[in-house]
């Protein structure tokens, strides 16, 4: 951006300013964590079993005409049959002619009881978690030309507001499809709000506070709502109530406009400068320094004015090197998989033994020691071998689930979260990594495209955790090889620590494994 910092270089690395504003920017994260994952509980599939009328028939009658199963080693009434005439020798079996009955010990609603999302139709509640990670696709993929044309502080709060009344008309739903539809939108807005804060936090925010923003402020905020959502969900057992107060929370957002800059650099690239040094001018006043009475020089103003006219670089460009489709179809393997596993085993929660909103907590709790272990690990350690052992430990605890017995249900669910923890690291240290491998005049470029690969691994990753209702360690074993083979790709890419970042396409490191992939 020119010479920017070096024109605000008054207003010093911290105070009052960058902390208001770097925790203002940080709340808004938070609400990307409650509102991300209430499918874990909105979507949850209660027991549940062929509905009998009622004629008048006992209990243990009632019972009887529901088929036992071996599930596990373990007898459970079956869930999609019942018996069609407990009177003759020969036990014919129907489907749930009359409907299901679903136990309400754990939730008194959920989509599944409300439009009978099981059997032949439990297809839907992946089909349905799978919606709002297209919708994080569609988002990704415009919300940066938005704030571009509009402004970052805009596209946030329009953002916010989008949120809002998509998850509200989404508790009014009517229909199954139409819940899909709204959570489309709901995904849309909620990552073009992760993107547009995460990009003016960059760009408001000093060099010191920007490193401390990006590693490890707005994942730890989006923990805090992650880890918020189980007990609003506990308190509330009804999917429609609860979708009701998660929408209701934007609302606490509405005064962070009067609080909350626009990004000073997008406003000099719109020729707004008098706007960008009010904006500088308050800042240096909260920090008690004093700014100059020329801010931003008239050659300077003219280099930032003239950005937007340089080469803009596309998907194409990236095909032209050899050793950038190396590099990138590596990358895009890697950003796959970390989804598929994170999401997957964030989507599985509900299906863990034992309490379904206290597993959520301990997912969400340990993604906290995993980002702030990731901080402080990347400053010393090679990302190269950093990522591959954490994809290892992730993978391999994947592959070792399915030999837990059902019996040390403790030890799987310690497996599970040692698991996440693996996965949340990789994730933490993935962003980095890809950025300074791609050159500056195709980073946007490179992080877009394996941004888009992550977003068809987390699309993916609910119909992963549904073949576990085929075979419950299949999940497992897919994504516990994937992950491993991943790990072994990653290998091949170039180190970058304590690297110059590159500028051009011919300043980037060779890739090693071009073999393999051109």
């Amino acid at each position: 951006m020119g010479d920017y910092d070096e024109d605000t270089a008054f207003l010093g690395q911290t105070g009052p300013y960058f902390w208001a504003t770097f925790f203002l920017l940080n709340t808004v994260f938070v609400s990307t964590g409650f509102n991300g994952l209430y499918i874990v509980f909105a979507g949850a599939a209660p027991k549940h079993h062929c509905l009998i009328p009622d004629v008048n028939l006992t209990e243990e009658w009632k019972n009887t005409i529901i088929p036992i199963r071996l599930v596990n080693g373990e007898e459970v009434q079956s869930q999609c049959s019942r018996y069609k005439d407990i009177n003759i020798t020969e036990l014919e079996q129907e489907g749930c002619l009359d409907g299901w009955s679903y136990s309400k010990e754990i939730y008194q609603s959920t989509i599944v009881t409300e439009w009978d999302l099981v059997c032949d139709n439990q297809w839907k509640v992946p089909f349905a978690s799978s919606t709002l990670f297209v919708g994080y696709l569609v988002g990704s993929l415009i919300s940066g030309q938005l704030s571009d044309r509009f402004g970052r502080k805009k596209v946030v709060f329009i953002s916010l507001g989008a949120q809002c009344l998509a998850v509200l008309l989404q508790s009014f739903s009517h229909s199954w499809r139409m819940f899909c539809i709204m959570f489309l939108f709901v995904g849309a807005s909620q990552i073009s709000i992760y993107i547009s804060a995460f990009v003016l936090g960059t760009e408001v925010l000093s060099k010191t506070m920007r490193v401390l923003f990006t590693t490890l402020g707005a994942f730890l905020f989006y923990c805090i709502g992650y880890m918020t959502l189980p007990w609003i969900a506990y308190g509330i057992r009804d999917w429609r109530t609860l979708l009701a107060v998660l929408s209701t929370t934007s609302v606490v957002y509405i005064p962070l406009w009067w609080f909350i800059p626009e990004s000073p650099r997008w406003l000099i690239t719109q020729g707004r400068v008098e706007e960008a040094e009010v904006i500088i001018r308050e800042a240096a006043r909260k920090n008690k320094v004093e700014a100059p009475s020329i801010i931003f020089k008239e050659s300077d103003v003219r280099i930032l004015e003239a950005m937007p006219s340089t080469k803009r670089y596309t998907m194409l460009d990236v095909l032209k090197s050899r050793n950038l489709r190396c590099i990138t179809l590596m990358c895009l393997l890697l950003w796959m998989a970390i989804n598929i596993g994170y999401f997957g085993l964030s989507l599985n929660t509900s299906n863990l033994s034992g309490n379904p909103f206290m597993n959520c907590f301990l997912s969400a709790t340990t993604e906290v020691p995993a980002y702030v272990v990731s901080t402080w690990l990347l400053g010393k350690c090679p990302r190269r071998a950093l990522l591959s052992s954490f994809l290892i430990i992730g993978g391999g605890v994947l592959l070792l689930i399915q030999f837990i017995p059902d019996t040390l249900q403790y030890i799987a669910l310690a497996l599970e979260m040692t698991g996440k923890f693996g996965f949340t690291m990789a994730f933490s240290i993935v962003y980095i990594y890809t950025a300074e491998l791609y050159p500056t005049v195709l980073r946007n470029v490179g992080m877009g495209m394996c941004s888009s690969a992550a977003r068809i691994g987390s699309i993916t990753a609910p119909y992963v955790i549904y073949l576990g209702t085929y075979n419950k360690v299949l999940p497992y074993i897919l994504m516990g090889s994937l992950t491993i083979a991943s790990s072994v790709v990653n290998f091949f890419l170039p180190e970058t620590l304590h690297k110059d970042l590159p500028e051009t396409v011919e300043q980037m490191q060779e890739c090693r494994g071009c073999v393999f992939f051109t």
